[in-house]
C-alpha cells in the first residue's frame, strides 16, 4: 500500500472535524512549502545535485531549521540511492514519510492528566505568544468535557494580564483566582490551589509572567510558583506548556531552547500556526528539542485549539498530493 494511501486510512478512524481544522489552519504552509515543492518536482523531472539544492532551499524556506534539512536530505539521497529511484516525482511520498518520522514522538503526545484529583497545568512564555487565549481555549475545551475547570491569574507582572484573563474566564464561564497587579506570584498559586481544593476542582490553569529567559530573578519567582504548588499538591505540576507563537519561526526555537534548559518544560503549545507560511518550525522544534509538541492553534475560534497529532499534520501538508495520487490509482 502506498504511503499516502496508508496516511489517509490511519486518520480516517479521527473526526473530520479535526481534519478539516488542520487542513484550513496549515493552509499557508501548505501552498508555500508544498506547492513549491510540487513545482520543483514538475520542473526537473531528474534527481541531481541541483535538484536537492532547490529543495534545501524550499525547506530552510519554510523554518524547518538547518539541522533537520540537512538531516532530511541525506536521508532523502541515501533512500533515493538505496531504491535506484531517478524519477523526482517518486520522492514525494518518501519525503512525506521522513517528515511523519521527524514529528513523531515516543511519548505521548497527549496532556498528562493526574490519575485522580486535581490535574495542575502550568504556563510559561514570554508576552505577546498567545498564553491567555490558549488558557481561555483549554478551559472551554475541558469544560465542554465536563470537567470543572478553574484559572489561577500568576501573571501579576503585565498591565492588563488579569482583565485579560477575567474577560476569559467570563466568556467561557469559568471563575479566576486573582490578587491585585503587581501581587508575589506565588500567593495568588496558593490562593488558587487552595480554592481549588475547596471547590472539587478537576483542572487548575495556571498563567505566569511573561518572563524573559535570562532574568535569573524570574526564574527564582518559577521555582517559588513550583514549591508552592508541589507543597500543596506534590504530583503537581501535571505539565509545564511552553507557548510558542508558530509566526516568529526561529525565534521560537531559541525560546523553546531557553526555557527547555531552565524552567522545566514538559512540552509545547504552538500558537497561530494559521497565521503563518513557516509551519515548518513544527518539524524544526520536534527534532531539535526533546520536547513533544502537545497542543497546536489553528485560527481563532474556541474549538481550534487543537492536540497536535504528527499524522495530522503531514496530511494537512499533503492534501492535495494525496488526492492526486488516489485519482491516479482510480484512473
Amino acid at each position: 500500500m502506498s504511503f499516502f494511501k496508508r496516511l489517509k486510512e490511519s486518520i480516517s478512524s479521527k473526526t473530520e472535524a479535526v481534519t478539516n481544522a488542520f487542513k484550513e489552519g496549515l493552509t499557508k504552509t501548505r501552498t508555500a512549502f508544498v506547492e513549491k515543492v510540487e513545482e520543483l518536482i514538475t520542473r526537473r523531472k531528474k534527481i541531481d545535485e541541483e535538484f536537492y539544492e532547490e529543495l534545501e532551499e524550499i525547506l530552510i524556506g519554510a523554518d524547518v531549521g538547518v539541522n533537520t534539512v540537512m538531516q532530511l536530505i541525506e536521508e532523502l539521497r541515501i533512500e533515493v540511492k538505496k531504491r535506484k529511484i531517478e524519477n523526482a516525482a517518486d520522492l514525494q511520498p518518501i519525503l512525506s514519510e521522513k517528515l511523519v518520522d521527524l514529528l513523531k514522538s515516543e511519548e505521548k503526545t497527549g496532556l498528562q492528566m493526574a490519575p485522580s484529583g486535581m490535574t495542575v497545568i502550568l504556563f510559561v512564555g514570554v508576552n505577546g505568544v498567545g498564553k491567555t487565549t490558549t488558557i481561555g481555549k483549554l478551559a472551554h475545551k475541558f469544560k465542554s468535557e465536563g470537567k470543572k475547570v478553574l484559572l489561577a491569574a500568576g501573571d501579576t507582572f503585565r498591565a492588563g494580564a488579569i482583565e485579560q484573563l477575567e474577560v476569559w474566564g467570563q466568556r467561557v464561564g469559568v471563575d479566576v483566582i486573582k490578587q491585585q497587579s503587581g501581587a508575589d506570584p506565588a500567593a495568588v498559586m496558593f490562593d488558587a490551589v487552595q480554592a481549588a481544593k475547596q471547590r472539587n476542582v478537576d483542572v487548575l490553569l495556571c498563567d505566569t509572567a511573561g518572563r524573559l529567559q535570562n532574568k535569573s530573578n524570574l526564574m527564582d519567582e518559577l521555582n517559588k510558583i513550583y514549591r508552592v504548588i508541589q507543597r500543596e499538591v506534590p504530583s503537581a505540576p501535571h505539565e509545564v506548556l511552553l507557548v510558542l507563537d508558530a509566526t516568529t519561526g526561529q525565534n521560537a526555537l531559541s525560546q523553546a531552547k531557553l526555557f527547555g534548559e531552565k524552567s522545566g518544560v514538559t512540552g509545547l503549545v504552538l500558537t497561530k500556526l494559521d497565521g503563518t507560511a513557516k509551519g515548518g518550525i513544527v518539524i524544526a522544534i520536534r527534532n531539535e528539542l526533546n520536547l513533544p509538541v502537545k497542543l497546536v492553534g489553528l485560527g481563532e475560534k474556541m474549538s481550534d485549539l487543537q492536540e497536535f497529532d504528527s499524522e495530522q499534520f503531514v496530511h494537512a501538508l499533503f492534501a492535495g498530493l494525496i488526492q492526486k495520487s488516489e485519482e491516479n490509482e482510480t484512473a
